[in-house]
């Protein structure tokens, strides 16, 4: 896929977006709040998830990325990190009829290796399992940075260009996109954040380039099918012009 296709907008309606990037903010707040422990937070984000799953099958929106586990995280304490692995292991477990019976393809972005083993496993199980399906893709960030996809795409190309394999002159946007993790996928058109905070946070650093960015004070535990329909409905609102004019 080159700079141009990813780009590219989507082919169903205007108001509609190809692929939907979402930053899941908030789940440690919405429990902070309720004095509950961190992990209720994002037990309850879990439900978030279905709900962004479902409104994303009714829109029309073909990709849903979603920033899981970035690579950042890996620095919280232990007890939370085993605690969201095993979230991550049922959720999985208990989606995985739903992904089959709307014919979603689960995807894995990011280093996914750094992840536990059992983890893993029931990962790659599902991805291969639903690997045929395209009604819709959701792909899951998990061990992610965008600074290490990045370096990682660089360090590719610096291998190949010193094997002998491509000609630093041919090293342009599309050498770089299709080391990519995922270079087939769209870049999106469209980005979620939840809980009001204005940054990127290192997700999808390359690809987010040219997307709409939708802020809302809305904590991730709370975000619903509504919450989700009033983003696309703001999208549809936006004038995209890739740097040219109206």
């Amino acid at each position: 896929m080159t700079v141009a296709e990813r780009r590219k907008p989507t082919p169903q309606a205007a108001a509609v977006p190809r692929h939907v990037a979402v930053i899941m903010d908030g789940n440690g707040r919405w429990a902070r709040q309720r004095g509950l422990p961190r992990i209720k937070g994002h037990e309850r984000g879990a439900d978030s998830v279905r709900a962004a799953v479902r409104a994303c099958r009714d829109a029309g929106v073909k990709y849903l990325t979603l920033y899981a586990f970035s690579v950042e995280n890996w620095s919280r304490p232990r007890a939370e990190i085993a605690a969201l692995m095993r979230l991550l292991r049922k959720f999985i477990r208990d989606n995985e009829n739903e992904l089959h019976e709307n014919r979603i393809r689960l995807r894995l972005l990011g280093r996914v290796g750094d992840l536990p083993a059992d983890v893993r496993g029931e990962l790659r199980r599902v991805e291969q399992a639903t690997a045929a399906y395209d009604a819709g893709h959701l792909i899951l960030a998990l061990s992610y940075g965008g600074r290490t996809e990045i370096a990682e795409a660089a360090r590719r190309i610096a291998q190949e260009v010193r094997d002998g394999k491509l000609d630093p002159a041919d090293v342009d946007e599309d050498a770089v996109a299709r080391r990519l993790y995922l270079p087939d996928v769209p870049d999106p058109d469209l980005m979620i954040r939840t809980s009001g905070e204005m940054r990127l946070s290192n997700f999808l650093l390359w690809q987010l380039s040219y997307a709409e960015l939708y802020v809302t004070a809305v904590l991730w535990p709370d975000f619903r099918e509504p919450h989700f329909k009033a983003a696309l409905e703001e999208y549809g609102r936006r004038q995209r012009r890739f740097g040219d004019v109206s």
